[in-house]
């Protein structure tokens, strides 16, 4: 297998998940043998996903699954993050949290601990069992005086049936309630990037993704080249492919 030449001044390569490694519960066309011809190239690789639904354990079983070698230490996620950032603000003592049972656990390994009531900060994160007590609480909280956190702004993530409801949905109904705007942890802010490339050391980098409001923007705020696969096209990317295949194989 050999690689494009596009990747030829890369050392490093950042691939979405959602939209570019997999869709739903099946690996992109090809993109298994696009990311082994990767590693055989010697680019360091590291998964970053805004998706805030499962653990990196979770993301890496399913990768090995899908037949991707994959780490822990590669898979770069936006609990990971979020956990970061609770963690380094003292003043954030109780939370209140929409999220997953792994955003829970982030939030607990962060020291902060969960409050319906008296939260100094409310975090928001898309999950499959939201519902309008979960709003109701947050909406509260925040005109409390509590800080709002997002773990992003993704309207949508695709899914073999069409778009599903991202995290970005939630917030902007928590926000429309309380005219706060909420801080947002994952991409595109150039954190959860900058945590990878800790990982992998120094090098020339390059983002791959679904999303320019998310990838492309937050390589750019990282200071990194982007890629775009899928049906999204922008004049800023260094490339725009059908599938992350069609990107990285000659």
């Amino acid at each position: 297998m050999k690689l494009s030449h596009l990747l030829a001044g890369y050392d490093n390569v950042l691939l979405d998940l959602d939209g570019c490694v997999w869709v739903g519960d099946d690996a992109t066309p090809r993109a298994v043998e696009a990311v082994d011809a990767l590693r055989g190239a010697g680019k360091g690789v590291a998964f970053v996903t805004n998706d805030a639904r499962h653990s990196v354990e979770d993301f890496v079983r399913k990768l090995w699954g899908l037949g991707f070698r994959a780490s822990v230490e590669e898979v770069v996620t936006v609990g990971s993050a979020l956990q970061f950032v609770l963690a380094s603000t003292p003043t954030w003592k109780r939370a209140f949290v929409i999220g997953s049972d792994a955003i829970h656990r982030h939030v607990e390994a962060a020291g902060v601990r969960e409050t319906m009531d008296g939260a100094d900060v409310v975090v928001i994160a898309g999950h499959d069992r939201f519902d309008y007590d979960e709003l109701r609480y947050a909406v509260q909280a925040i005109l409390n005086g509590a800080q709002p956190i997002c773990t992003s702004r993704d309207a949508t993530f695709p899914m073999p049936d069409g778009p599903w409801p991202g995290t970005g949905a939630v917030v902007a109904a928590v926000e429309l309630a309380t005219s706060a705007e909420a801080v947002t942890i994952g991409k595109p802010s150039p954190d959860i990037f900058h945590t990878a490339l800790d990982r992998l050391g120094p090098g020339r980098t390059l983002v791959v993704g679904d999303r320019a409001d998310s990838d492309l923007a937050g390589a750019h705020a990282a200071r990194l080249d982007g890629a775009l696969v899928g049906g999204e096209r922008s004049d800023d990317a260094v490339a725009c492919a059908t599938t992350l295949a069609d990107l990285i194989l000659a």
